[in-house]
């Protein structure tokens, strides 16, 4: 089986599509269109370069550029987590960077280690790819989860206080926010897998069927991602809000008001 070519001009023709929502954004003044075009624009360049990038990472298949790029994925996504959660990034972009990093190294290694094991082992055409899912599922639960830990405690001080108050450890006091935090991080994607199949089909499923594989390669292939992405999500979000505990919060267990961006105060 064979993937069908998009021609230059077939791809120009899929942009129509954005007169949809451009005409809705228009008719109730809904004001995302400069943010729409300026979207538009950026993942197209970034995809282009990414294509023709990938073609020598893939070609070159090199331990060391497979991890350097992945590296690079991972201070960039360290960066949107920051400023998306409201956080000083000079403060904060160590310790996230650190959970991003165990949160995608460990599901990508058990699934190339264990599972999959291409050869050569750490292929760039399967580490790459794989390592770039589970760290974009890892932003935006670290948005998520972050942001709305540290925004809740915030919120609620007198809550914490009392609980401080009544003689729990900074760990205990803050377990209500953790909890709650990693419920509104992990639920959309134990919701995504609930109904995976039968309501969606989803993108790295469909990539592959298009590839030329056959769909029961392609399941195997997405249930055993999906599993990765979850656990890496649940790991980045965890880890992170704990590295962050020390930065955040004087000895006496006071949040710091300080460590929030200039723009989240």
């Amino acid at each position: 089986m064979t993937t069908v070519e998009i021609s230059s001009g077939q791809l120009i023709a899929g942009y129509g599509l954005l007169l949809f929502p451009i005409v809705i954004f228009l008719w109730h003044s809904v004001p995302l269109l400069s943010s729409t075009f300026t979207s538009v624009l950026r993942m197209t360049v970034q995809l282009l370069f990414i294509g023709f990038y990938l073609e020598y990472l893939f070609l070159w298949n090199n331990i060391w550029l497979n991890a350097a790029w992945i590296a690079v994925m991972v201070l960039v996504a360290d960066a949107s987590i920051v400023k998306g959660c409201g956080l000083r990034l000079r403060l904060y972009w160590f310790p996230l960077a650190l959970a991003l990093s165990v949160g995608v190294l460990i599901p990508l290694f058990f699934l190339v280690l264990m599972i999959i094991r291409p050869a050569p082992l750490f292929d760039a055409r399967y580490v790459v790819p794989i390592a770039g899912m589970i760290l974009g599922n890892c932003l935006r639960a670290d948005i998520v989860g972050i942001h709305g830990f540290y925004n809740a405690l915030r919120k609620n001080e007198k809550v914490y206080f009392h609980s401080l108050s009544c003689g729990a450890r900074l760990r205990e006091a803050i377990h209500p926010f953790l909890r709650e935090a990693l419920n509104a991080a992990l639920a959309p994607t134990i919701a995504t897998m609930a109904t995976m199949g039968v309501v969606s089909l989803p993108g790295m499923m469909t990539g592959v069927i298009l590839g030329g594989a056959d769909p029961v390669t392609a399941i195997k292939y997405q249930i055993a991602i999906m599993l990765a992405i979850f656990s890496g999500t649940a790991i980045t979000v965890t880890v992170g809000i704990y590295l962050t505990l020390p930065i955040s919060f004087t000895a006496f267990g006071i949040l710091k008001h300080e460590i929030f961006a200039a723009n989240n105060r």
